[in-house]
């Protein structure tokens, strides 16, 4: 009995939420943000139990952050939101576990589209709001390991659950004095067709 049809290559689409953030250095007031992906999905069967599936998707990506203190009677506040999008591409190795239910994992490398930051500044009653371009402080490329679940329907639909653990830096520190070290993390839950 093959899981995956031998003789089928097969294209689709998907779309989901993200659940993001980024760790590293001085990530202590950081919280995730929530964003979405959507692209398109091929499935290349190799065997009964193995294929593999490239992506290309567009993800919505970040974190918040929100601080407040006083320091020498002055109150202060501040909130940011953190928005990284990138174009991914996820290079899957797929293990069919029974028909229908597979694992996948493999590398992921991204592309980074866009970058800023929506801060609020608050100052003993006095705000400062706006929106800040972050494209040259977020290097361009992005790498991470991707690992997750999949169910697929017999008509085609399928269900995705997927964590993406950065391993690159994507603080571009050149000609800086500081160097930070953060990476970006998502959990993704997709729901997509293979047509």
């Amino acid at each position: 009995m093959w899981v995956f049809p031998c003789s089928d290559l097969e294209f689709g689409a998907k779309a989901g939420v993200n659940f993001a953030t980024v760790d590293g250095e001085d990530t202590g007031n950081i919280d995730g943000k929530t964003g979405f992906h959507l692209g398109l999905v091929a499935e290349i069967p190799i065997s009964n139990s193995f294929a593999f599936q490239p992506e290309i998707l567009y993800s919505s990506q970040g974190a918040k952050s929100k601080v407040s203190d006083t320091y020498m009677n002055v109150n202060f506040s501040t909130k940011e939101d953190l928005t990284f999008d990138y174009i991914n591409i996820p290079l899957l190795a797929k293990y069919a576990i029974t028909p229908g239910l597979s694992l996948h994992a493999g590398p992921q490398v991204g592309f980074l589209v866009n970058a800023k930051d929506e801060y609020e500044y608050v100052i003993n009653g006095e705000k400062e709001s706006g929106t800040e371009d972050m494209k040259d402080e977020i290097k361009n490329f992005d790498f991470a390991i991707a690992a997750g679940l999949s169910y697929k329907l017999e008509m085609g639909i399928f269900f995705n659950a997927r964590y993406n653990a950065g391993l690159s830096n994507i603080i571009d520190d050149d000609g800086s004095s500081e160097d930070y070290n953060i990476h970006n993390n998502v959990f993704q839950l997709s729901v997509g067709f293979m047509f």
